[in-house]
């Protein structure tokens, strides 16, 4: 992973940190980019796919348990860390950095909560999309695997990137 703003060194790239200062579009086009160069389907994750990662099925307040671990995620804090630094050991899937770090972007539009999410959104006309897991700048209030927030498709922040999914 690459990271597009300068450290403190000035450098422009800072390997192994989440990419971020990235749009909606910019990472919706980078999962077709990928899916063209591996000949696998790549995309954004839904929001109900991404929670169920963080979450999964026994409902936890954050991908580990029910209480917040400054050890288990980058939140609460003054810049990025490396993707993976804390594995989320006791996480429902082993995926790290579902709270905390960058918030990430999603395939779903910013709809009120709980609802039902087609298959096929029409994903073409301007909304929010949704983005979700905290960043490094938020307090644990905001990295819990409920906690969802709404970027406009063209915004870039450096507080938020994106993960990709993979489809069968």
């Amino acid at each position: 992973m690459r990271r597009l703003s300068p450290d403190d060194q000035g450098n422009t790239w800072r390997t192994r940190h989440p990419v971020v200062f990235i749009d909606w579009q910019s990472a919706f086009a980078f999962a077709l980019w990928l899916t063209n160069e591996t000949d696998k389907a790549w995309r954004l994750p839904t929001e109900l796919e991404w929670e169920k990662a963080a979450r999964g099925t026994d409902g936890r307040t954050y991908p580990w348990g029910n209480a917040p671990r400054q050890d288990a995620a980058n939140y609460s804090a003054s810049d990025t860390q490396p993707v993976g630094n804390g594995m989320c050991v006791g996480c429902p899937y082993g995926l790290s950095d579902m709270a905390g770090n960058v918030w990430e972007l999603t395939r779903s539009r910013y709809l009120p909560y709980p609802f039902t999410e087609t298959p096929n959104q029409d994903l073409t006309t301007d909304a929010l999309f949704v983005m979700r897991g905290g960043s490094y700048a938020d307090g644990a209030n905001l990295i819990r695997t409920t906690t969802r927030g709404g970027a406009d498709p063209g915004v870039r922040r450096p507080f938020i990137g994106f993960r990709v999914a993979i489809t069968r």
